[in-house]
């Protein structure tokens, strides 16, 4: 049986994108969208998200941010550092806790790498957080 994740990612940059083309295939990400990053989408206009939550407390501090770098050979240490952030910091992912134990959510970022950005180890530890 397939893994099935409360918490979702999709990039930012494709969400408006399919807003733009509803011609297109592909489903809607589920339930309510929170935007995860500390600093506002480059070139994205506040109204064309205005059902998305923005949550920039959950995302890393920017000292840590600037550290990593988007480095992949960086990502196994900034995601220990980042969850440690995360450990101390419980009451920012209370709104995304309460929307993801009545179902599924979904976590936008700008992050051009999808594997190796903070959204990815926000979403591991929301997920070890809901697991029974």
């Amino acid at each position: 049986m397939a893994e099935q994740h409360r918490v979702h990612l999709e990039r930012v940059y494709d969400e408006i994108h399919a807003e733009e083309h509803p011609d297109r295939e592909g489903e809607a990400p589920p339930g309510p969208r929170f935007l995860v990053d500390r600093l506002w989408p480059r070139g994205v206009r506040k109204s064309t998200l205005e059902e998305v939550r923005w949550v920039k407390d959950v995302a890393p501090d920017p000292e840590l941010r600037s550290w990593f770098g988007h480095d992949p050979d960086r990502f196994a240490e900034f995601a220990e550092r980042y969850r440690t952030e995360l450990e101390q910091r419980p009451e920012a992912l209370e709104p995304i806790l309460e929307a993801a134990r009545r179902g599924p959510v979904t976590l936008l970022y700008a992050a051009k790498d999808t594997r190796h950005n903070h959204a990815v180890v926000l979403r591991d530890h929301l997920e070890s957080l809901l697991a029974p």
